[in-house]
């Protein structure tokens, strides 16, 4: 079992490779990070209306597809940092 709160403190200092199983049943490797230098600029929307928070759910920067993805941190199989 992993644990949110530790897993977002790592990637915001560095980079891993998290594997987990998709909602499909499907495994899925994914690079990815929160550390700031990597991250893309934020652009301030003046009509943002925030989201509810899911603690089921951890938001990170995918470095191979360079997007936003997520997954369910109950789903994670491995993380290796790289």
């Amino acid at each position: 079992m992993f644990d949110k709160e530790t897993l977002k403190n790592d990637l915001q200092a560095l980079v891993a490779k998290v594997t987990f199983t998709k909602a499909d049943g499907s495994i899925r490797e994914m690079k990815c990070t929160l550390k700031p230098s990597l991250l893309p600029e934020v652009k301030l929307v003046e009509a943002h209306v925030p989201r509810k928070q899911n603690d089921d759910v951890l938001a990170v920067w995918d470095l191979d597809n360079s997007a936003w993805r997520s997954f369910r941190i109950d789903s994670i199989t491995n993380v290796e940092y790289i």
